[in-house]
C-alpha cells in the first residue's frame, strides 16, 4: 500500500511542476529552487527532484552539473520540430478518430471545445491546456493509442509555444475558429475534410511561429 501511495504523489508532482512551468510561472534562466519548491508543495526534495527527472526526460527541463534543473527555453528549432511531428501524424489520426468515435466521446469533444472557448474569451490561464486537452479530444477515439501517447507528449512540448503563438491581439479568436470548423468536419465524419483542416490548422500555427521569433531575432534556435 505504501508503494501505491508514494507513486501517487510521485505522479502527482509531475503533473504539479508540469502544468507550472506550461503556464510560464517558472523562469527560464534561473535555476529551480527545489528547496522553496518543496517546501512550498509540503513534500521531500526526493519525490520532487524524481518528479523533475521525469520532466527532464518529457523534454521540459534539463539539469547542468552542479547547478540543478532548468526550464529549458523557447527556440524555433525545437517549434518547427514538434510541428513538423505533428503535421505528419495528427490530421491522418484525427480523421481515423471521427470516423469511429462513440456518442460519448462526440459529446466530449464538443464539451472540451465550449471549456476551451470560455477560457479563451475570458483571457486567463488554461487556455494552453484546454487547447490540448481538446486536440487530445479528437485523437483519442482513433483507437492508435501508441501514436496518440506520441502526440500527447508533442502537445505538452509544444503547450508554450501554443501561449506564445497567441499572444498577438486576434490569433486567440481565429484560432477559436478553426477549431469550430475542425469539430464541425469531426462531428460530421468527414474525414477528407478534417485531414485537411487539421493540417492547415497546425501548418498556420507554424507560419505565426516562425514570424514571432524572426521578428524577436531569435534565429539561431
Amino acid at each position: 500500500m505504501t508503494g501505491i501511495i508514494v507513486r501517487n504523489l510521485s505522479e502527482q508532482l509531475v503533473d504539479l511542476v508540469r502544468d507550472r512551468i506550461l503556464a510560464g510561472q517558472v523562469d527560464v534562466d534561473r535555476a529551480i529552487r527545489q528547496d522553496a519548491l518543496a517546501a512550498e508543495l509540503g513534500v521531500s526534495k526526493i519525490p520532487l527532484r524524481e518528479a523533475l527527472t521525469r520532466l527532464e526526460q518529457e523534454g521540459l527541463v534539463r539539469s547542468r552539473a552542479n547547478r540543478g534543473y532548468f526550464v529549458r527555453e523557447l527556440t524555433i528549432a525545437e517549434a518547427e520540430e514538434v510541428y513538423a511531428l505533428r503535421l505528419k501524424l495528427e490530421p491522418e489520426v484525427a480523421a481515423l478518430a471521427s470516423a469511429r468515435a462513440t456518442e460519448q466521446e462526440r459529446s466530449a469533444a464538443m464539451q472540451t471545445l465550449a471549456q476551451l472557448d470560455e477560457a479563451t474569451n475570458a483571457h486567463g490561464d488554461g487556455v494552453g491546456a484546454f487547447n490540448r486537452a481538446f486536440h487530445l479530444a479528437l485523437l483519442r477515439p482513433s483507437q492508435q493509442p501508441i501514436t496518440t501517447t506520441m502526440l500527447e507528449r508533442l502537445h505538452v512540448l509544444g503547450e508554450r509555444y501554443v501561449r506564445k503563438h497567441l499572444e498577438p491581439l486576434g490569433r486567440d479568436q481565429r484560432a477559436n475558429d478553426e477549431h469550430s470548423q475542425l469539430l464541425e468536419s469531426w462531428l460530421a465524419r468527414d474525414v477528407d475534410a478534417v485531414r485537411e483542416r487539421m493540417f492547415a490548422h497546425i501548418e498556420q500555427t507554424v507560419l505565426d511561429l516562425r514570424r514571432e521569433f524572426h521578428g524577436a531575432g531569435n534565429l539561431d534556435g
